[in-house]
């Protein structure tokens, strides 16, 4: 007997992200605008929080579901932000980062042969997660629509085989903050439809003008939507590992157990740390955004200056230029850049195939940082127009 594992395990492949910022010890002077991960340090009265949680020994277990006290902090801060509300006791589940959350979700609903609709491009570890579940990915093109998700073209792809959609927004990697009015369409298509809708608005907190509209605000959904959030882009909280799940106890209930049987809870020091985050520390996403702003605007003004076309992001902390007129894959300019340029960015094609012919870069970085990953930019450009 021949010892074998998962084929669907066996086809997975080092995240393209990873791919390139791995790639970064064999260029120690290059510039790196790979990772989507604040640069800014965890706030000092968080920390503070979780080195008091270990000093006092609150380092067991918690409820599958989380502190009580955390799930209701989660749902005030929602509450008065956004105007939506979950029930502490039975409709929050804090997990090990938005990641679990969504993988917690897709175990629970999806069935062998089942389809899930995804925006494209989008953030590229959704996909392994929903094959591992024995499901099938069904992409919503949303290139020719500024990026933004037509109601009428999801309509289109929607079949008896569609178990769920998900949206992320603001978007990885195009930054994109999902309209009103898109929205409006969405939710008038999606509410007669016996199709779950999750929303990942782990990067809502960086929405850098307007109002960000949530769809768990839409009643409409209420009985089949999930809500996915975190601590880990708000408060530069990414190896706290804090996630939130939020949806309707009818269904959270069997995610928390596929929750519990994964990881049994969150980290209780980061629980503690978590509701200091978002109690007394509510305003630190509005700081860190106010740099966010500069550099988002640097960034994009640099990338106009040098000819390429590029959306102007709201949201996030990535900008997803074409690198189309150059007739070149995205890897194969990715890859050019890092070895020619000194700069790494992620090829677009990460994001699925509708992202193929843009780079994502990240500005989750100083300003110095960015002014020379530009400027070393701009002259590789200048060296392939010769």
């Amino acid at each position: 007997m021949s010892l074998s594992i998962n084929p669907r395990a066996q086809a997975l492949k080092v995240p393209g992200i990873r791919q390139f910022s791995n790639q970064l010890v064999n260029f120690p002077n290059a510039i790196n605008l790979t990772i989507g991960q604040p640069d800014f340090p965890t706030p000092i009265s968080v920390k503070e929080a979780g080195i008091r949680a270990i000093e006092q020994n609150l380092t067991g277990y918690s409820h599958n579901a989380g502190l009580l006290e955390l799930r209701e902090a989660v749902n005030n801060f929602f509450t008065t932000k956004y105007g939506f509300s979950y029930d502490p006791q039975n409709e929050i589940v804090i997990t090990n980062g938005a990641s679990e959350a969504i993988d917690s979700i897709f175990r629970t609903i999806l069935e062998e042969g089942d389809e899930v609709i995804l925006p494209a491009p989008i953030y590229s570890g959704y996909v392994p997660v929903i094959e591992l579940c024995g499901a099938k990915v069904v992409y919503l093109d949303t290139t020719e629509t500024g990026f933004q998700p037509s109601a009428q073209k999801l309509e289109a792809l929607i079949t008896d085989k569609t178990k769920a959609i998900l949206f992320n927004n603001p978007s990885n990697p195009t930054g994109v903050v999902i309209q009103k009015e898109t929205m409006d369409e969405l939710v008038h298509l999606l509410k007669d439809k016996d199709v779950f809708v999750l929303t990942d608005e782990i990067y809502s907190e960086n929405t850098f003008s307007g109002e960000h509209f949530s769809l768990a605000s839409y009643k409409e959904l209420r009985d089949k939507l999930f809500y996915i959030h975190g601590v880990s882009k708000s408060h530069s909280m990414t190896g706290w590992r804090v996630g939130f799940l939020m949806g309707p106890f009818s269904i959270l209930k069997q995610v928390m157990l596929v929750h519990s049987y994964n990881s049994i809870c969150a980290s209780l020091p980061a629980q503690h740390a978590t509701i200091e985050a978002l109690t007394n520390s509510k305003d630190t996403p509005e700081e860190m955004n106010v740099e966010y702003v500069k550099r988002r605007d640097y960034v994009y003004n640099r990338l106009v200056e040098m000819g390429l076309s590029v959306e102007k992001p709201n949201g996030a902390f990535y900008i997803f230029p074409s690198i189309k007129d150059f007739g070149m894959t995205s890897f194969d300019f990715a890859t050019k850049l890092l070895h020619e340029g000194g700069v790494a960015v992620v090829p677009g094609s990460t994001f699925t195939p509708y992202g193929e012919g843009f780079i994502r870069i990240s500005y989750a970085y100083s300003m110095t940082v960015l002014v020379e990953g530009l400027n070393r930019i701009e002259k590789f450009i200048q060296n392939m127009k010769k």
